[in-house]
């Protein structure tokens, strides 16, 4: 059994894989033979020290699996079950770990591990971006950053099936052609374009109601731009770094704008929210309504590649980690 460590905060170079031992399992707890790990950008946060962890610690928030052995108290899962999970306890960089049932779900038989390994965490973000923090109403138009990556291309397929009109934005023109791929409906690179002036000219002047906004520092006050008035901002992630301290006079109050950052541990806190969240987005995998295509497989070894790869964005769409 292997697991990733870092014992300080800092680079990739901080990555190391060790081996480990693992003990029974104890109350509604389980544990888990890894099948598929998934990479995300927050793993980037932690190792980083951007959003700090107690030292020395583990990664990875989501993976799916088997259980090989059940705990005490466990009556809804059993040993060969076929699961996935996301959220903390973090730790999911691991061939094996123990894991507690209260984030964990069974997967449907027609859905594969590998691609759930990095399904959960994009795909319950969509989720609750979509239909929780600003619940978006058909024949709306919509702007999400960065929607040639993994949550984007998520996203933008749900929304499409519901008849939500999304405005992407992305960084190359390589990117662009995924992003029409996975659903948008127009699609800007910002780093051609100013993107504010490019969505106020697709909606004659009024702009969006709503932006998701997971790349951070670089974006924020033009997303601020490309709202309509009483719109609202929704900044769920760092990708270009923290956000500066918001003038909320200069930024928000001019058009009475609203500002959320939402996380996965406000919206998806109890089981019966997760079970909501794991069926809508099993449903649309099922029913080829949300199609993914695993971008990179990485072997365990490779965690500093992977990294490397992640914060360089070289990786266009969702990547695994296979223990």
């Amino acid at each position: 059994m292997k697991a990733v460590k870092i014992e300080k905060i800092g680079g990739p170079e901080v990555l190391k894989v060790e081996e480990i031992t693992l003990g029974k399992p104890g109350n509604d707890e389980v544990l888990i033979e890894h099948i598929a790990i998934g990479l995300n950008y927050i793993d980037t946060y932690h190792r980083s020290g951007l959003y700090p962890l107690k030292l020395p610690s583990g990664l990875g928030l989501e993976a799916s699996g088997i259980i090989k052995e059940v705990g005490p108290n466990v009556s809804n899962f059993s040993v060969g079950d076929k699961i996935a999970y996301a959220g903390m306890p973090i730790g999911g960089y691991a061939t094996h770990r123990i894991y507690p049932i209260k984030n964990m779900v069974k997967v449907p038989e027609n859905i594969d591990l590998n691609v759930v390994g990095t399904l959960m965490t994009k795909g319950l973000t969509a989720f609750y971006l979509l239909y929780k923090t600003y619940a978006a109403k058909k024949g709306q138009t919509v702007l999400f950053h960065a929607a040639a990556g993994g949550v984007g291309q998520i996203f933008c397929q749900w929304a499409k099936s519901i008849g939500i009109k999304v405005i992407g934005t992305v960084g190359s023109d390589e990117k662009k052609e995924l992003a029409k791929k996975y659903g948008c409906n127009e699609v800007i690179n910002y780093s051609k374009e100013d993107f504010a002036k490019k969505v106020m000219e697709l909606t004659d002047g009024l702009g969006v109601p709503v932006v998701y906004d997971g790349v951070g520092k670089s974006t924020f006050e033009k997303s601020c731009e490309s709202l309509q008035v009483r719109g609202t901002m929704v900044s769920f992630g760092n990708a270009s770094g923290a956000l500066d301290p918001i003038n909320v006079t200069k930024i928000l109050q001019p058009k009475g704008l609203y500002f959320v950052r939402p996380s996965m541990q406000q919206y998806l806190r109890t089981r019966e929210e997760i079970e909501e969240a794991a069926t809508n987005l099993f449903e649309q995998v099922s029913s080829s309504k949300i199609n993914i295509e695993i971008f990179k497989k990485y072997k365990l070894d490779d965690i500093r590649t992977a990294h490397i790869d992640l914060e360089g964005r070289k990786i266009m769409g969702p990547a695994v980690i296979i223990p």
